[in-house]
């Protein structure tokens, strides 16, 4: 099957990360069957879900990883006027969701694996395709786990999310917070009496704000970033019931994200003690008031130095001179911190389309995915 068949197959599987990715995870097993290469499914507890690791060519022997995920962003409420799960093509971009982010390097990895099954390969292409990246790169973590009981582990990793086909050495961490908000209820015709929430957390979220502001006049830099410092944001604020009550309670979720050397601890820390400044005075009326600050869930930054073999390695593959960072997070970070896989970013498309209505991949960036790869497959029929 060829790559463009086989991105339309993926597209028309319904991904979006609250739903189930099995019938595409059966799709490219059944695939990969039919070529004599044996996958490894990894379930999640639902049953619903799972990850998929593959190898074609020699068996115990450490190889080149593609690594992709297969779930995408909602489409709801977004304003597409071309079928969102049906490959379409004009003027040559290919629309559809996903189509960037990132089945289309899914598309060309999986073509890839066909092709080097019928190759003589000295070192073998092993495949990773993962569940729930777009929610915290969540799932992925199982067939990491599966991983590190393996004898060894893939000489290296290409994760092909959109980088312009440019080789990407690093991105930011990111952690997940959570603040949840304790005051008093009462009636809005006596609201000085009560202790409103969300007051408290807008105080809260004032102190955040103070504190990307201190990041961004005097923290840590790298310029190789868009932002060049590490970012603090609030994405939700909730509380209350109705105009005439104070509310007791609120939350606030927001992220940090962060540069490879910055501090995250000491800044959870900050954040904490924060907290505790807004609240203190308020408790001798009312003993109650609380700012908790809780750490919901995280995934590492990935800084692979410029001068690393991976990087020379897939430079040469595409004929690139430089490197870029880039301001979105992977699964790269987790590859490289929990496994020592030395591993860079490279995929067709521009992240400026990703999650958009009408999100599209160029036909000429699939091209240079394709031509990259199969210089990867030449490389491991040789041999590294």
């Amino acid at each position: 099957m060829q790559m463009r068949d086989i991105l339309q197959q993926l597209v028309a599987f319904d991904t979006v990360s609250d739903r189930p990715n099995l019938a595409l995870i059966h799709f490219v097993r059944d695939l990969l069957a039919g070529a004599g290469i044996a996958a490894v499914v990894v379930p999640d507890a639902t049953g619903t879900k799972a990850n998929l690791y593959a190898t074609a060519g020699p068996q115990g022997v450490p190889g080149v990883m593609l690594s992709g995920h297969t779930d995408v962003v909602p489409v709801e409420g977004q304003a597409w006027t071309r079928p969102p799960f049906a490959l379409t093509e004009e003027a040559g971009r290919l629309y559809g969701r996903g189509t960037t982010d990132m089945k289309g390097f899914v598309a060309c990895a999986v073509a890839a694996m066909l092709a080097a099954a019928r190759r003589p390969l000295r070192t073998p292409l092993h495949l990773a395709l993962s569940h729930d990246e777009e929610v915290g790169c969540l799932g992925v973590r199982s067939l990491i786990d599966l991983m590190a009981s393996a004898p060894f582990q893939p000489a290296m990793c290409i994760v092909g999310e959109p980088t312009a086909m440019q080789v990407a050495t690093g991105h930011k961490g990111k952690i997940a917070l959570r603040a949840t908000c304790t005051g008093r209820e009462g009636h809005s015709a006596l609201a000085p009496l009560a202790l409103n929430a969300l007051h408290l957390g807008a105080d809260f979220m004032r102190e955040l704000r103070d504190l990307q502001a201190r990041l961004a006049e005097s923290g840590l830099r790298d310029g190789d970033y868009d932002v060049p410092y590490s970012t603090v944001h609030v994405g939700k604020f909730n509380g209350g019931v109705q105009v005439n009550i104070v509310p007791n309670a609120c939350v606030l979720d927001f992220e940090i994200r962060a540069l490879a050397d910055e501090d995250t601890d000491a800044l959870i820390a900050g954040m904490r003690a924060a907290a505790e400044r807004v609240v203190a005075p308020l408790r001798r009326d009312f003993p109650e008031a609380a700012i908790a600050v809780e750490r919901l869930w995280d995934y590492p930054g990935l800084g692979t130095p410029s001068d690393a073999g991976v990087v020379n390695f897939v430079k040469g593959l595409i004929g690139a001179n430089g490197t870029i960072k880039v301001a979105f997070g992977t699964e790269g970070g987790l590859f490289h911190q929990r496994l020592g896989i030395p591993t860079v970013i490279c995929g067709p498309g521009s992240m400026a389309q990703g999650h958009k209505p009408d999100e599209y991949v160029t036909v000429e960036q699939l091209a240079r995915c394709e031509a990259m790869l199969a210089a990867l497959v030449d490389r491991l029929e040789a041999g590294l």
